[in-house]
């Protein structure tokens, strides 16, 4: 699943306009379907840099660009992404499908009451009580339900850290000090959303 990023106008059109049409052809169950196949043709994308090159590159033209997309991603997924990727590559957005295939799934994951969340640990392997806890507190936090993506960042000296579209909530050892100095200011509010600091804490 696609990492929670910045998700800009034009990539929010297609993604829209795909969405609409799986409603069209069967709702919800069609469009997380496509999600999957999309995701799977950004994984190769964000993967492999010549393949993303060969798709942004202006030395290359729109035509032998869309005939290579054409015999790469055909039969490999369905009739559905298969020509909403051809209409990309028409319309010289070949070079987009990754960023398309996240807003997507943004869209899909708000409809379906979901949120997107990037967990860091040293490991990248969180045990279930420090997953649970972070569900709990997302679901307390934004009413939505946590879709958990684990990371693992060496760098860390111990605790957890989440990204949440672009906001990072640090609840690592290195900070716990000054989230601990921070949460005691904020105590009387309560407000989560104002201190990312304090919700690990």
């Amino acid at each position: 699943m696609a990492n929670t990023k910045h998700i800009d106008k034009i990539a929010s059109v297609y993604a829209k306009s795909l969405l609409e049409v799986c409603d069209k052809m069967g709702g919800n169950a069609v469009a997380q379907a496509c999600a999957s196949e999309l995701e799977g043709i950004a994984e190769i994308i964000r993967s492999d840099r010549a393949f993303a090159e060969f798709l942004k590159t202006p030395i290359i033209g729109d035509a032998a660009r869309t005939a290579s997309l054409d015999k790469i991603v055909k039969g490999r997924v369905s009739d559905l992404v298969y020509r909403f990727v051809m209409v990309l590559a028409d319309h010289g957005r070949g070079g987009r499908l990754a960023d398309v295939a996240d807003a997507f799934d943004a869209l899909l994951q708000e409809r379906l009451g979901r949120i997107e969340v990037d967990m860091f640990t040293v490991d990248g392997r969180a045990d279930d009580e420090v997953i649970a806890t972070v569900k709990a507190r997302v679901k307390e936090a934004f009413s939505k339900d946590a879709v958990l993506h684990q990371y693992a960042d060496s760098a860390m000296i111990g605790g957890v850290k989440l990204r949440i579209g672009d906001q990072l909530i640090d609840g690592s050892v290195a900070t716990q000090l000054r989230a601990m100095r921070d949460a005691v200011a904020a105590r009387g509010s309560g407000a989560i959303r104002s201190r990312p600091s304090d919700f690990l804490g």
